[in-house]
């Protein structure tokens, strides 16, 4: 079976037969199978009336389990943006009602970010929709390969971790 990847590196092996080219047949479909997630996720999301950063946020609290909280660094850890990013997205998550900010019950000075009613609920519904989108991109894959290729995946993430 050929794909456009196969058709771009035969021409680059005619244009630059002096270079590997192997690097271009893997990435280059990771690139073009980002593009195909991106959207999913994309249109998971809005079907849940969240946006991507959004998910990111109510999914690290929901993934905390009960009661759905965490402290805002915490926060930025499980998202890997800055402190201001964090302020600003918990600030719009609350305005929304999805999160509350509440007292952290440890420290006077701090606060914890909770998911409420409504943010676990889309979440929820993103999450499956997400999951379903996911599995309709690895339905040609037998099991096996499914395995096979998020072991190769998780190997070559492995220097970034």
């Amino acid at each position: 079976m050929r794909d456009e990847v196969d058709d771009l590196v035969e021409a680059w092996g005619r244009e630059r037969g002096d270079l590997d080219l192997d690097p271009v047949e893997v990435f280059s479909r990771i690139s073009r199978l980002s593009r195909h997630l991106d959207l999913a996720r994309r249109d998971a999301f809005t079907a849940h009336g969240i946006e991507s950063w959004e998910f990111d946020v109510l999914a690290a609290l929901r993934r905390a389990g009960e009661p759905y909280e965490l402290s805002p660094g915490r926060l930025l850890r499980e998202t890997l943006v800055t402190s201001g990013t964090m302020t600003n997205r918990v600030d719009r998550l609350t305005d929304r009602g999805l999160v509350q900010r509440l007292p952290d019950p440890h420290d006077r000075r701090g606060v914890l970010v909770r998911l409420t009613v409504e943010g676990k609920a889309a979440v929820d519904g993103a999450f499956e929709a997400l999951l379903a989108a996911e599995a309709d991109l690895l339905a040609d894959l037998p099991d096996e390969d499914r395995a096979r290729l998020a072991g190769l995946l998780r190997q070559l993430l492995a220097p970034f971790s």
